[in-house]
């Protein structure tokens, strides 16, 4: 089964370099969250959202939480 998803021109453009050969959009995804990424490897995908101190503290958290749930 799949779902459709919007991304912004920036996050295609971003997700789409992030992309190794041969790898479907969705392996992509699947790798980048199984890593430890870093969040400064998340924001590029969302740059109208740099700067902002909320939305970090809760990709932080939220990160802590994922971390929490793969162990």
């Amino acid at each position: 089964m799949t779902k459709t998803i919007s991304l912004s021109e920036d996050a295609y453009n971003t997700l789409k370099k992030l992309k190794l050969w041969g790898e479907s959009f969705s392996d992509t995804i699947l790798r980048l969250v199984k890593t430890k990424a870093k969040l400064s490897q998340i924001l590029p995908l969302y740059p109208e959202l740099r700067g902002n101190e909320e939305y970090a503290r809760a990709i932080s958290e939220l990160r802590e939480t994922v971390d929490k749930r793969l162990s």
